[in-house]
């Protein structure tokens, strides 16, 4: 049973819901990162998922987007996040999983690249681009080394293809608020709750929802038919705004304070 595991149990003897904070490793520096993810934990954050920056990140909106551009140009590297995540282990022991694209796994190889994540201290993995279909190799390594590795559902996904969904998934399973690419919304679709009600009554793996959601009113209302509630481009937005500051990482962590403090 890994951190990711341990949390959730921890939360549902607290009856409380998860607060899963994303940014992107490496924007504005991998040390920035380091500081605020330890910042983050004590503001009530109680999984972190490290953005690991890719050139092509379909899944991701104009925000996260240029996170990624600002990191790469930066030199970060999967290799660089890694030894990021052993200096967080010396102070921290926060669930951490990376959401990555496939390619710079597939370019160490699945087996490889498990093993290198779990060596470093990370619980699971977030790849939106691949496929449950095609994901049955990294699924054997993550699942020999207790490693997570996270799907997405959909308000479109098909009844038969979410059996096979949440079947696969370990650690939580990722529900995507809004159609389209990450980025914060105004308002989320009214018939969510459904949907997400649909998946948890097949699987005993956390249901959490993301995509969109920036506000703590809208943190609130998901909360309330959800396992938890993942924030991203909101908390990136906070830290473009307060980049530069030497207090960016305390205002960004006051920020996410306001929006976990609701759960």
């Amino acid at each position: 049973m890994n951190r990711i595991d341990q949390k959730f149990i921890e939360l549902r003897k607290r009856q409380k819901k998860a607060f899963i904070a994303f940014i992107t490793a490496g924007d504005p520096s991998l040390e920035a990162t380091e500081k605020l993810v330890v910042e983050m934990e004590k503001s009530g954050a109680d999984i972190i998922e490290l953005g690991v920056p890719f050139s092509d990140p379909m899944a991701d909106g104009a925000t996260i987007q240029a996170a990624s551009f600002r990191s790469l140009q930066r030199g970060t590297t999967p290799k660089k996040i890694l030894s990021l995540v052993r200096r967080i282990r010396r102070v921290s022991q926060v669930p951490i999983a990376l959401m990555t694209y496939y390619n710079p796994v597939c370019f160490l190889g699945d087996t490889d690249f498990v093993h290198a994540a779990k060596a470093a201290g990370v619980d699971g993995l977030i790849i939106p681009d691949l496929p449950v279909e095609e994901a049955g190799g990294l699924r054997k390594a993550a699942q020999k080394n207790d490693l997570s590795l996270v799907f997405f559902l959909s308000s479109t996904t098909s009844n038969e293809r979410m059996a096979g969904i949440v079947k696969a998934a370990s650690g939580f399973i990722y529900f995507v608020a809004v159609a389209g690419v990450t980025g914060a919304r105004i308002a989320l679709p009214t018939d969510i709750a459904r949907h997400v009600n649909k998946a948890r009554e097949m699987t005993r793996v956390p249901v959490c929802v993301g995509f969109g959601i920036s506000t703590p009113e809208q943190v609130r209302d998901v909360a309330a038919f959800s396992d938890g509630v993942i924030v991203g481009s909101a908390i990136i937005k906070e830290i473009e705004k307060n980049s530069g500051s030497k207090d960016m990482p305390s205002a960004v962590a006051k920020f996410v304070g306001r929006l976990a403090s609701v759960l």
